[in-house]
């Protein structure tokens, strides 16, 4: 026996309704979080409902029974009969809002809050002749500079800044963040700027000079050189005792390779310099002795890769520190599936009592 239109029109209207429940209950998960998702079994109640309902309309008999036509059998043609069905679903599809909306969907407003305590960071660097020497490529002095300069690029956090020294030392850049600044003045600066010789003392004291009213509580120098200390007024080692009163801790860094280096030698009076073998002296006792007095470490880089490896542990060993606070907001969303649920009730039985109403 074929279904009446009447079923048809009622199956349609309860598969539009679970429908729409389904998808509004599939965009609530998407864009909220839902604070009750066990309440979502209680939507099982509408598929029972509309079962119970197509159940109770099928087993309603004729109290009598009259000859007609066909046209009669296959239903009446009125819309109001048609749709007579529509209060129950709307009561229906209000229950489901209900429904969902007693899941509590919530908006999440998730951040945090970082402080960034950075360090201050001094390099002190030798710019002496003999940092012209080709065990590195292409020079010692071009190779501590390109590492230092991937270093600072590293450290965006950190004031950092550049001493100068050969006989002598000055400030090339005093501690800055504006690392831009700081990176120009650093390809600025040549050997032979100032007096000749290795102040490896007056670098570090200089160095000294620029942290020792940092309030900072990280303060660091990173000190170079290639050879031992033959110029200034100031001895490392005593120094190194003033950085350990400040609490400065200083990394010392000795560039270049064992045995012999092709260096520069004399200068000729067109400012080249003339290179030949000589030994590598570089004082590797006083430079790690400058470190331990101060609670740094002793690195000693022959070649490109040892001096990157210097840098990178330099940078893993000074960590900026950070304390990171992490927040989060909910925000009720139930007020719209409510609302809908609401309405719907209402329609559904101001529809049933007025439009669609069936005398007994």
């Amino acid at each position: 026996m074929r279904p009446s239109r009447d079923l048809i029109i009622l199956i349609a209207l309860l598969l539009l309704v679970h429908a729409a429940l389904a998808g509004a209950g599939w965009w609530m998960q998407k864009h909220y979080l839902v604070a009750s998702p066990h309440l979502y079994w209680g939507l099982v109640a509408i598929p029972a409902l509309s079962v119970w309902y197509v159940w109770r309309r099928n087993r309603r008999v004729p109290r009598a029974t009259l000859p007609t036509v066909r046209s009669f059998v296959q239903g009446p043609f009125d819309w109001k009969a048609r749709l007579r069905h529509l209060p129950f679903v709307a009561v229906l599809g209000g229950l489901g809002m209900l429904l969902l909306s007693m899941t509590r969907p919530q908006s999440s407003h998730e951040g945090s809050d970082i402080t960034v305590e950075g360090i201050d960071i001094m390099i002190a660097m030798d710019f002496s002749a003999s940092m012209l020497a080709k065990d590195f490529k292409p020079d010692r002095l071009e190779a501590a500079r390109t590492m230092a300069l991937r270093f600072i690029d590293g450290r965006p956090n950190d004031r950092i800044g550049l001493v100068v020294y050969e006989g002598e030392a000055f400030t090339q850049c005093p501690l800055t963040t504006d690392h831009d600044v700081l990176k120009d003045l650093f390809m600025k600066a040549r050997s032979g700027m100032i007096e000749g010789g290795t102040a490896v003392g007056m670098g570090l004291a200089t160095a000294i000079n620029r942290l020792r009213e940092s309030t900072r509580k990280s303060r660091v120098i990173i000190l170079m050189t290639d050879g031992v200390n033959n110029r200034g007024m100031i001895q490392p080692l005593d120094a190194a005792r003033i950085a350990q009163q400040y609490g400065i801790r200083v990394y010392t860094i000795g560039v270049g390779s064992r045995g012999k280096a092709l260096s520069p030698v004399a200068q000729g009076p067109n400012g080249q310099y003339q290179y030949a073998y000589v030994d590598v002296e570089i004082d590797d006792d006083m430079m790690k002795q400058v470190a331990d007095l101060t609670g740094g470490t002793y690195f000693r880089a022959t070649d490109e890769g040892k001096l990157k490896d210097v840098y990178e542990q330099i940078d893993k060993l000074e960590k900026t520190r950070e304390k990171i606070t992490r927040y989060s907001r909910h925000s009720d969303k139930y007020f719209k599936p409510l609302f809908a649920g609401c309405s719907l009730l209402v329609l559904g039985l101001l529809l049933d009592k007025t439009l669609f109403r069936t005398t007994p």
